[in-house]
């Protein structure tokens, strides 16, 4: 997956202290990109738009 093009941003709810955070990208097309902002050079979940929808709707009802 090229993610040379991707814009990261810290999840709303991650926090600014500086602790753990999420990243996101979600300008790439047909994917969203998640990594942990901790390890930028580490892993990355790839979700397709529709599913990572999905799972912040839940999260919201939660």
């Amino acid at each position: 997956m090229d993610l040379s093009n991707a814009r990261w941003r810290k999840a709303t709810r991650s926090g600014t202290s500086g602790g753990d955070c999420v990243e996101v990208a979600d300008n790439l097309v047909g994917v969203v990109a998640v990594r942990d902002s901790k390890d930028p050079a580490g892993p990355v979940l790839a979700f397709e738009p529709a599913a990572w929808r999905s799972f912040l709707d839940l999260a919201r009802r939660h």
